[in-house]
């Protein structure tokens, strides 16, 4: 049993394998919406409160809400241009408004897509996890290189820093045992954030501007607006992550030795709904869950919930106190990056583990294996090959995961000779595929 202690700083070790990911979005959003400083610093900080809230929604598992996975919630990347380009045509509030409703197509399609699940076999789920780790290695490299934009790109000293980093969780993941070896993503970016404030890369300007106290308040950007286009926008926005969450579900079962039947991914599309409408209540962002907190959960092994509910608790408090959540901010990309690199990379191997149970001998097999990876992979590196499609269209093919997972369901439905020999999700027999 581990001590309240040791679940806090557990807890915290996911919040800083994630913060990035939740901290960008807004970031994003508002620069290319031109928001003033009060209004990003309110959307990071609404945004932080309720990933928290998400979390533990996510985790408490009720009958028909939560899937009671150790999974972490936050703001969907996908979400990014269409919230910009809803709020560029017309406002804020009318992407707000979308974001609700669309919160509540989530909850109210989720038993219906819980059907489709029965094509998601051994093959399809492992084709799937494997594409969720290596399409995330391109974000983990850019971060290596000191973020992608960033004006020291691709210097000397970040590729140190994050070499330095990654050495020193290895060391320590190969050294140490018990507590210390669980928290050793954590000690690696301690370490390395202090490496990187000799070397001259850490600032604490956005520690001393950020303001104690933040309240997320309903509707800060105006009553919502309702739109039928913003909403069918929204509404494949949220397809879309409903199709990664299912892929993170699988992955996380995997991670913790458990059996994800189709109910437990069911409820929790149904709480990601519900958190969704959240995010438009409190004018912050749709949620989905990270891929990121999979792989430390592999590196970790430690799969309690107890330490996904600090987590969420963490970033609730951040969420109030942005001075705070703030002074997480100064972790240094290139540590990230070096810390991604073990996590993305754990998710990856979890996914071959899991093809390594399917005979791929079988050409079958090995056909459905290799095209849905490399469509996921080629999707996710060169998104841009997609900009002459329509909106709608090229906001699903741009997503690696969907691209790779439908390609291994509809390959899997052509080259099966009759439906008896589909497997239910991540089963525990049948592992012929």
């Amino acid at each position: 049993m581990l001590s309240k202690r040791k679940v806090v700083t557990l807890g915290l070790q996911h919040v800083l394998a994630m913060y990035a990911g939740a901290v960008v979005v807004p970031l994003i959003v508002g620069g290319a919406l031109h928001l003033s400083d009060a209004q990003v610093a309110y959307l990071i900080a609404a945004d932080l409160f309720t990933c928290g809230i998400a979390t533990l929604l996510q985790v408490m598992g009720t009958q028909y809400f939560g899937s009671g996975l150790p999974v972490i919630l936050g703001c969907t990347f996908t979400a990014v241009s269409p919230i910009i380009a809803i709020a560029l045509s017309s406002n804020l509030a009318t992407a707000y408004g979308a974001i609700i409703i669309s919160g509540i197509f989530v909850v109210l399609a989720a038993p219906l897509y819980g059907k489709l699940l029965k094509f998601f076999p051994t093959i399809v789920t492992g084709s799937v996890v494997t594409i969720i780790g290596l399409s995330l290695i391109p974000v983990a490299m850019n971060n290596v290189a000191g973020g992608q934009g960033s004006s020291d790109f691709g210097e000397p000293r970040n590729l140190l820093l994050a070499l330095i980093t990654l050495l020193i969780i290895l060391l320590v993941n190969r050294l140490a045992t018990g507590f210390v070896r669980a928290i050793s993503v954590l000690i690696g970016l301690i370490v390395g954030t202090v490496i990187g404030y000799g070397m001259g890369i850490v600032h604490f300007s956005s520690v001393s501007e950020a303001s104690w106290v933040s309240v997320a308040q309903p509707f800060y950007f105006g009553t919502p607006q309702i739109s039928i286009t913003a909403i069918a926008t929204m509404i494949i926005v949220n397809i879309v992550s409903m199709v990664e969450s299912t892929g993170v579900y699988l992955a996380v079962g995997r991670a913790t030795g458990q059996q994800v039947e189709q109910k437990r991914i069911v409820s929790g599309l149904r709480s990601e709904g519900l958190a969704i409408m959240l995010g438009g209540i409190f004018n912050a962002f749709p949620y989905t869950a990270f891929s990121q907190n999979v792989g430390l959960i592999s590196i970790t092994r430690v799969k309690t919930r107890n330490v996904i509910f600090a987590a969420g608790g963490i970033m609730v408090v951040l969420g109030l106190l942005p001075k705070l959540a703030a002074l997480t901010t100064v972790i240094p990309n290139a540590v990230l990056g070096g810390a991604m690199i073990v996590m993305f990379g754990s998710v990856a191997a979890s996914g071959i583990s899991i093809l390594s149970e399917v005979d791929l001998r079988k050409d079958r097999n090995l056909i459905i294996a290799a095209c849905s990876i490399a469509v996921g992979l080629g999707s996710a590196t060169l998104p841009q090959m997609f900009d002459q499609l329509p909106d709608f269209a090229k906001m699903l093919m741009q997503n690696g995961i969907v691209t790779g997972s439908l390609t291994a369901i509809l390959m899997n439905l052509i080259l099966t000779p009759s439906a008896a020999e589909a497997s239910p999700v991540v089963p525990s027999e049948a592992a012929e595929g």
